[in-house]
């Protein structure tokens, strides 16, 4: 299975979602950290990514080759983070044929009704918990 990961601005969420999936899933998961930003990049490579890069292209160009999608809601929204998701790197990401897997954070406009809010670390366990069962379907199949 191979999983981008996509965060922007300080690059924590995507850092502590890199973490939990390595630790979780093992060394057999393929990660890419794409960030719209180096300072996110590299957090998540240190985090345990097996290869990054940074930018509107790189953004593009990968999420055509992974199975999943990671990251915050805001990776949907044209202009979010500040203006760090593009409109391209949005509509890349919503074509892709990749899974998205996304936690309902950010400062986007947009609300979803019907979501609890919950902390971050247990928003993050849970969509570990959905990775597992992703790759264990998988095997079964």
């Amino acid at each position: 299975m191979k999983i981008a990961i996509i965060d922007g601005q300080g690059g924590g969420i995507g850092k502590h979602i890199t973490e939990k999936v390595r630790k979780e899933l093992g060394t057999k998961i393929e990660i890419i950290a794409l960030g719209t930003n180096s300072t996110a990049t590299s957090l998540m490579l240190k985090a345990g990514a097996n290869e990054g890069a940074t930018g509107e292209n790189a953004v593009v160009q990968t999420v055509a080759e992974v199975d999943v999608i990671v990251g915050s809601l805001s990776i949907l929204v044209a202009n979010s983070m500040l203006g760090e998701v593009t409109p391209k790197m949005a509509e890349a990401i919503c074509n892709s044929k990749a899974k998205k897997i996304l936690l309902p954070i950010g400062k986007n406009r947009v609300e979803i009704v019907g979501v609890q809010q919950e902390p971050l670390p247990h928003m993050v366990d849970k969509l570990v918990q959905f990775l597992k069962d992703l790759k264990e379907a998988e095997n079964n199949v």
